[in-house]
C-alpha cells in the first residue's frame, strides 16, 4: 500500500463532510436493507463516527503493531451488533463506492488496489479477533439492576448483577445498552474493584440530549436488565512496578474509576499512599462525598480534597481542580490519573506538564475499542458508541 496517497486521497474525500457517510449509508442501506436493523433509529450521532473511524485508521495504516491491538477489540466488541464475517465485504463495496464517487477522475485502478488493501487488513483482523472470541466470551452479558439510587437532579448510581461471570479491572470501563433505546451503547467506567458476589456500580450523569443516560438517570429501575460489552481501557489501571505515589485529580463523574482504584489498592499489602483532588461545580453536585470520607477514615494512606468551581460560598478549595492540586504540591515525583470531561482532563495535562511532571507519568482514560478519536487525545469519563 502507498500509505501516503491513501493518506490524501482520504483527506479529500473528508473535506466534502457530512456529505460523505450521508452517501456511504444510503447506498449501504438501499443495497442491503437488511442491514439497516443493526443500526440505531437516529443515524445523528453515527456519521460522525464513520468520517473519524477511517480518519483515524488512514492516519496509522502505516503501524499495525499500535492499531492491530484497537481493531482486535474492536471486532470483538461488535458482536453484540451481530456483526458477521460476511457483513466486511459488503461494507467494503460500499466504502470504495463512496471513494470513487467523493475522488471522480482521481479515482483510479492503482488507487482502488490500495484501499482494497487497507480494508482487506482491517476486515481480516477484525473478523479473525471475532471469530477467535467465540466460545471463550459471550458477545454481551444481561445485568439485572439491583438497586438504583438518585443522587442529585441528575446523578444516579447503579448496581448490575451480570448473568455470567464479568472479569475486568479496576480503572476499565463497560458499554450499556438499555432496552428503552435499543442499539445505542454508551460506555461508562465502573466505579468499584471487582467484587465476591461480582456486581458492578456505575455512576452515570443525564447529560442534555443523551438518550441513553437519561434513560439510566430517570427512567429505569430495580428488576430491570441491561446489556453489557466486554470492558475496555487499561490506562488507569494499576502497576504495582512503579512503587510511586499517586495523584488522582477527579472531574464529575469521572470519579468512578478512580474511587474502583482506591479500593483494588486497598486490598493489597502495601498500599501506595494517595491523594485524590474531587472537583465538582457546586456542592451538590459533589454525589459521592460521604463514600468518599468513609473510605478516608478507614485508609490512613488516603487524603480526600473536594474542590469546587463555580460556588464562591464553598468554605473549602475553590477553584480548577489540577490548578488547586498544583498550589498543594509538585506531584513529580507521582503518578497521575486524571478523569473527568474533556476539558478538564485537557487543562490538567497542560498544567501539569507546565509545572515540570513528565508525561509518561500521566495517565487519562481510553477506550481501546472505539477508535473514533486519538489515542492521545484525552478523554471523557462518558461515551457513546451507537453502531458498528
Amino acid at each position: 500500500m502507498d500509505t501516503d496517497r491513501l493518506r490524501n486521497s482520504w483527506a479529500k474525500v473528508a473535506a466534502h463532510g457530512t456529505q460523505v457517510p450521508q452517501f456511504f449509508y444510503a447506498r449501504l442501506f438501499l443495497a442491503h436493507p437488511e442491514l439497516r436493523d443493526m443500526f440505531p433509529a437516529s443515524m445523528a450521532t453515527q456519521s460522525d463516527r464513520l468520517v473519524a473511524a477511517l480518519g483515524r485508521f488512514v492516519s496509522e495504516v502505516d503501524d499495525l503493531t499500535g492499531v492491530t491491538p484497537i481493531l482486535e477489540q474492536l471486532g470483538r466488541d461488535h458482536r453484540r451488533f451481530s456483526v458477521r464475517a460476511e457483513h466486511y465485504p459488503l461494507v467494503g463495496e460500499t466504502l470504495l463506492a463512496t471513494l470513487r464517487y467523493f475522488l471522480g477522475s482521481e479515482w483510479g485502478p492503482e488507487l482502488a488496489e490500495d484501499w482494497t488493501a487497507a480494508y482487506t487488513v482491517v476486515a481480516n483482523v477484525m473478523s479473525g479477533a471475532a471469530a477467535a472470541a467465540e466460545g471463550t466470551s459471550p458477545p454481551w452479558w444481561e445485568a439485572e439492576i439491583i438497586a438504583h439510587e438518585r443522587r442529585g437532579y441528575d446523578v444516579a448510581l447503579l448496581r448490575l448483577r451480570p448473568d455470567a461471570p464479568y472479569v475486568y479491572r479496576a480503572g476499565q470501563s463497560v458499554a450499556v445498552e438499555t432496552s428503552t433505546r435499543p442499539r445505542l451503547w454508551r460506555t461508562y467506567s465502573i466505579a468499584n474493584a471487582p467484587r465476591a458476589d461480582s456486581t458492578l456500580d456505575l455512576h452515570v450523569k443525564a447529560v442534555s440530549g443523551g438518550q441513553v443516560s437519561n434513560a439510566l438517570v430517570n427512567t429505569v429501575e430495580p428488576g430491570d436488565t441491561l446489556r453489557l460489552g466486554a470492558p475496555v481501557g487499561k490506562r488507569l489501571t494499576t502497576t504495582d512496578d512503579s512503587g510511586r505515589d499517586l495523584l488522582m485529580l477527579a472531574g464529575g463523574t469521572g470519579l468512578a474509576p478512580l474511587k474502583a482504584v482506591v479500593e483494588e489498592l486497598a486490598a493489597t499489602e502495601r498500599p501506595r499512599r494517595v491523594t485524590l483532588f474531587a472537583g465538582a461545580r457546586t456542592e451538590p453536585d459533589l454525589y459521592d462525598l460521604k463514600a468518599l470520607r468513609d473510605m478516608e477514615s478507614r485508609l490512613p494512606w488516603l487524603t480526600v480534597t473536594p474542590v469546587l468551581s463555580h460556588d464562591p460560598y464553598f468554605a473549602g478549595e475553590r477553584g480548577a481542580v489540577t490548578e488547586v492540586a498544583l498550589r498543594h504540591g509538585r506531584w513529580r515525583d507521582h503518578d497521575i490519573y486524571a478523569c473527568g470531561p474533556d476539558d478538564m482532563v485537557s487543562d490538567a495535562v497542560i498544567r501539569l506538564v507546565a509545572a515540570g511532571v513528565p508525561t509518561d507519568r500521566i495517565r487519562t482514560e481510553d477506550f481501546e475499542a472505539e477508535p473514533y478519536r486519538s489515542a492521545r487525545t484525552a478523554e471523557t469519563a462518558t461515551r457513546e458508541v451507537s453502531a458498528p
